[in-house]
């Protein structure tokens, strides 16, 4: 008897288990059916489960048509589906030709639309040249729109050459312009010199401006030695700069022994500066 009954509890334990797998995988399609991905099997799906599955993978290819993403399945589509994706195409082909994004069909724009986008199209050109960029056609400029491309290339040119940025071309320059460059480029070199960049160019300083500029070098490694920065160059400093340089670091030190805090060199320590370390310490 007791052996009947734990041969059944292992059966209904058994079928249970089955049966909570089966829904499990069922679960499991349903939720892998409806995105419509690869792996779905269909034949798992009850009647009201396949008509939604159904239903989800009809929409998904109504949107991919209608907003260009994804496959699309025109054959799938209802008379309705179907004409408002035909709306939204020709919406989608006339956009793209108007911004010059994306696939263009100018044999299915209408003649107004050809005449916006032939106008949009001539602008971009336009735009495209008075920028220097490459997609330029010159063959589509009008005599007026030339004229207007050279003031614009020339004003380009004097920019590239008075800041400094891009390839310069003096011999685009007037002969006053060319001075004015001449002018903004000394004063960039001599702010590049005091910055310390490595654009700095001192043959082309005056003997005003590179005792300026070493003066001031000289000041600044003076504080960098003074204030134990990692740039001093200790051999450039002046005997009584280097007194000076002695007398702040003798302090330091003295600080540091005495307030337990920072580098201490007690050998560094003069006679009157021990008692007080000492003092402290206690």
């Amino acid at each position: 008897m007791r052996t009947f009954f734990w041969t059944l509890l292992l059966c209904v334990s058994f079928w249970q288990v089955a049966a909570f797998a089966q829904s499990s995988d069922n679960q499991r399609d349903v939720t892998i059916c409806g995105p419509g991905y690869s792996v779905c099997d269909s034949a798992t799906l009850t009647p009201s489960e396949a008509r939604a599955s159904a239903a989800a993978q009809h929409q998904r290819n109504f949107s991919g048509c209608m907003y260009a993403v994804g496959p699309c399945d025109h054959s799938e589509l209802t008379p309705p589906e179907a004409n408002a994706v035909a709306v939204a195409e020709h919406q989608h082909n006339v956009s793209n030709c108007g911004d010059g994004l994306g696939p263009c069909d100018h044999s299915k724009l209408t003649q107004r639309e050809a005449s916006g986008v032939a106008v949009a199209e001539r602008r971009r050109n336009v735009a495209d040249c008075n920028e220097g960029l490459e997609s330029c056609d010159h063959s589509k400029l009008t005599e007026r729109e030339t004229r207007g491309l050279a003031v614009a290339e020339h004003q380009r040119a004097l920019s590239s050459c008075t800041d400094g940025f891009g390839t310069c071309d003096r011999t685009k320059l007037t002969a006053s312009e060319a001075s004015a460059v001449a002018v903004s480029e000394r004063q960039r070199n001599v702010t590049d010199c005091n910055a310390g960049f490595v654009t700095c160019d001192r043959s082309k300083l005056t003997q005003s401006e590179s005792g300026a500029i070493s003066l001031a070098e000289h000041k600044h490694n003076f504080f960098e030695c003074k204030n134990l920065g990692e740039s001093c160059d200790y051999s450039k400093l002046t005997p009584s700069e280097l007194s000076i340089v002695a007398v702040a670091e003798q302090k330091r030190n003295s600080a540091a022994c005495a307030e337990g805090y920072g580098y201490c060199d007690r050998s560094r320590l003069v006679p009157t500066e021990s008692p007080v370390v000492s003092t402290e310490r206690k």
